[in-house]
């Protein structure tokens, strides 16, 4: 039996569930970001109190298949943008998406827009910048080396579209003092 959790998005928010499931004495086989393959189905008072606790830690159980589906489509596109491996960047996202959820990736395209009210490559893109934001904030790859580990296709793409999303040209960004990053669940 697998439960999906919204806003587990790191792996802080895996070990926070883990702790959860533990201190509740629910036992698991696998937790991954939204995912949580348990070893037999709690009782659903454990599940509540599950879901109870979770919710006041910024966390919530997802019963909705749609919703639930939704929040796959982000871990999985997270796990894609965050993973440092370049050839997953040549892969195009509607066959990626496709072949991690093995779901049409029309049917995922229509299910995520409409619940979240922007399209799955707008999501991307957005995800995308924070990706550039927390980067640039590490300083220790140029502009060039950072357009190349995301799969933009020059520097100037990438440029243009950081200034259209945040205002900012990534060095005006870099030269800031401030950190406007929005925490992935936020995005």
């Amino acid at each position: 039996m697998h439960i999906f959790i919204k806003n587990m998005v790191c792996n802080r928010c895996i070990m926070v569930v883990q702790q959860e499931l533990d201190k509740l004495e629910i036992p698991y086989s696998t937790i991954e970001l939204g995912d949580v393959e348990m070893e037999t189905a709690p009782s659903p008072e454990k599940l509540q109190q599950l879901g109870k606790q979770l919710h006041t830690l910024g966390f919530e159980l997802l019963d909705d298949k749609k919703n639930t589906l939704v929040e796959k489509i982000k871990t999985t596109i997270i796990r894609f943008i965050h993973s440092n491996e370049g050839e997953m960047l040549n892969t195009k996202l509607s066959v990626m998406l496709q072949d991690a959820l093995q779901v049409d990736y029309h049917y995922l395209s229509t299910v995520f827009s409409s619940t979240e009210g922007l399209t799955i490559e707008k999501y991307v893109i957005l995800q995308r910048i924070e990706r550039v934001k927390e980067l640039l904030q590490y300083d220790e790859m140029n502009l060039s080396e950072i357009a190349d580990s995301l799969g933009y296709s020059s520097v100037q793409h990438l440029s243009q579209q950081f200034k259209k999303i945040t205002g900012l040209t990534p060095s005006g960004y870099r030269q800031l003092q401030g950190n406007d990053r929005k925490p992935l669940d936020k995005v």
